[in-house]
């Protein structure tokens, strides 16, 4: 996957891309009951290991599109394509989630 599609509306940088694919490896469950949440934990805490001095920047938008991307993608998989009942697996209108499939570059 191109990785430009996993940064809000082009604004990443590239040192925040390589620094969310550093991380990437260690946000992998370590026992399949293990919760979401201690995944994207134990990615945050690499990442702010591996800044190596510097400081974290827009932070929370780099957060929310590492995982709204991929969280969209997977939905529409199981949901085979069908954006009205991918909206209400997701609890959003289909106007919304049209919004942010452009927005991530997912639609066609």
């Amino acid at each position: 996957m191109n990785d430009s599609r996993y940064n809000a509306a082009g604004t990443a940088g590239a040192g925040r891309r390589d620094a969310t694919a550093a991380i990437a490896p260690l946000a992998q469950p370590e026992s399949p009951a293990e919760p979401l949440r201690v995944c994207v934990e134990r990615a945050l805490e690499a990442y702010f290991a591996r800044l190596d001095g510097e400081t974290a920047k827009d932070l929370y938008s780099m957060v929310l599109a590492e995982m709204e991307a991929p969280l969209l993608e997977t939905v529409m998989r199981h949901a085979e394509g069908n954006q009205c009942q991918a909206a209400a697996m997701l609890g959003i209108n289909r106007g919304t989630l049209r919004k942010k499939l452009k927005q991530y570059d997912l639609l066609g």
